[in-house]
Formats: structure tokens, C-alpha cells, sequence
């Protein structure tokens, strides 16, 4: 295993916003930012695990918002692929599979579109973060340690959530609770080491026909996961202006992703929903 980047941001006990995946969608993360502002939550208290760019139109606009607010990012697969210059996003999708094959063209999309500048940024993020919030220690990775791009479920067998711990733990030390991102489902494990939070992502709906998507709010060491409403149908039209396929921007609308390649039978949704 790599050494792994890690910035400790220390005590964080006012709300701390968490949130994954903004996937190029500026809509969402301006939607996102006024949310927090609702909430009186500063962006010294707001974390993304990762994938800032990825299937939507706005690359550029949405590391733009990120970086000015000065958010804690940790790095993303995307991320990664993008600093080092690579020609695919390293997301862990079958190869062949229908995530894959679309993949190509928005990873190319923002690969010709990103700044050399924001490239640096990326290559510069932390593949850890850690922080303390009333008395507990808190890992935030992407997917998980052993593998950047993994995708871990809320119905993954007990002996995944416990390997990504021992070598988180081996890495930066005991932590009491872990959140991750990568998969795009939003949920809360118990562990017998403690919760694995995944806050879900803000640019693309959960697979549950419903165009809103998800944030978490730690307060209190307790955390919930909230649905966060933007306007989709302006960021489907950004996708369009900017001539991705439209297999994606039609998931922002209908709630539902392209394929299913990628989900345990489990989380798939009803036939008939996929129409």
C-alpha cells in the first residue's frame, strides 16, 4: 500500500458539513454552499471526500467554487487521474461495462478543459483527512485505503469495513468513526469499531428517482443525511452545451443512473423504474 497524504485539521466541534462527489455540477455546489450558509456552518467546517470533477458540464466553475471557499478536499480517484495526466478516470468501473464506455468522454471533456493550476491543486490533496469532534476521532477517506477507487456498500460483507480500517488505522493512528465517499450512496454502518459514514454525493441523485441529492451534518456527534435540492435541469442543460452524451444529464432528471453495472443486486432499483 502507497504512504498515504494526510492533514489533520484538528478539533472541529461546531456542525461540520460532509459531502462527496460534486462531479463538475456547479448548480449543485452553489445549492450546497447556500444550504450551509442556512445553517450558519463556515467552509472551515465543511469536508468533501473527493470527485470534485467528474460527469457534469462545469468542471472548471465547480473546483472555482471549492477552491474559494477554501474547502477541505481529500483526493478522489478523479483527482489523481487528472494530476498525473491519465486517459482514464480510475474509477473502478468493469472494463467494457456502460460506466466505463461513458466515462471516456466526460473524463476527456475535463481532462482538455481543466487549467494546469487546478491539475497542481489536485495533485496537492491529502489522501486523508482527520479531524476531532467532541471527543472522537473522525478518517475521512474516498473510496477506501487499500484501494482509492473501492467501493464499499452499505451491504458490503463485515470483513471489508474492518480491512479498510486496520489500514487506515495503520496509517494515521486510532480513529473512532471513518467517512468515505466513491460509491454514491449515502449511508450510516455500524461497525464494532465504530460508524462508517458515507454522506453520499452532491452532483448526481442516489439511484432513487428522485432528483435531489445528499449531504451530511455532523453536530453534537451525531450525524444525519440530508437531501439537498438545485436545479437539475440547469445543470443537464450545461452538460448538453458542453456536448457530453446525455445518458448522465438524463439521471439528474429521472433520479436514476445510466447502468446498474456497478451495484450489488441489492440496491438496484425496480425494472420498471429504469423504464
Amino acid at each position: 500500500m502507497r504512504h498515504l497524504r494526510h492533514v489533520d485539521l484538528g478539533v472541529l466541534d461546531g456542525a461540520v458539513l460532509l459531502f462527496g462527489g460534486p462531479y463538475s455540477n456547479a448548480h449543485a455546489v452553489d445549492a450546497l454552499l447556500s444550504e450551509a450558509a442556512a445553517r450558519a456552518i463556515v467552509p472551515s467546517h465543511m469536508i468533501c471526500t473527493g470527485d470534485v470533477v467528474a460527469y457534469a458540464g462545469q468542471p472548471t466553475a465547480t473546483i472555482a467554487a471549492m477552491r474559494e471557499q477554501g474547502i477541505a478536499v481529500v483526493a478522489g480517484n478523479c483527482e489523481i487521474q487528472l494530476a498525473a495526466g491519465a486517459t482514464d478516470c480510475g474509477c473502478g468501473f468493469e472494463s467494457g461495462s456502460a460506466c466505463d464506455l461513458l466515462s471516456m468522454r466526460w473524463f476527456c471533456f475535463a481532462s482538455q478543459t481543466i487549467a494546469p493550476s487546478d491539475k497542481m491543486w489536485m495533485a496537492g490533496l491529502p489522501d486523508v483527512i482527520s479531524f476531532v469532534h467532541q471527543g472522537a476521532r473522525y478518517g475521512v477517506i474516498h473510496g477506501g485505503v487499500t484501494d482509492v477507487a473501492r467501493f464499499v456498500w452499505p451491504t458490503s460483507q463485515a470483513e471489508v469495513f474492518e480491512l479498510e480500517w486496520q489500514a487506515l488505522e495503520l496509517s494515521i493512528g486510532p480513529v473512532d468513526h471513518i467517512i468515505a465517499g466513491h460509491s454514491g450512496i449515502p449511508f450510516i454502518r455500524d461497525t464494532p469499531r465504530g460508524r462508517w459514514i458515507n454522506a453520499g454525493v452532491v452532483g448526481m441523485p442516489p439511484h432513487d428517482g428522485r432528483q435531489q441529492t445528499r449531504f451530511a451534518v455532523l453536530d453534537g456527534g451525531e450525524v444525519q443525511i440530508h437531501r439537498l435540492d438545485y436545479d437539475a435541469q440547469a445543470a443537464a442543460r450545461a452538460m448538453a452545451q458542453a456536448g457530453l452524451p446525455p445518458d448522465y444529464a438524463r439521471s439528474m432528471i429521472s433520479g436514476y443512473w445510466p447502468s446498474e453495472d456497478i451495484l450489488p443486486e441489492g440496491l438496484r432499483a425496480p425494472s420498471l423504474a429504469n423504464g
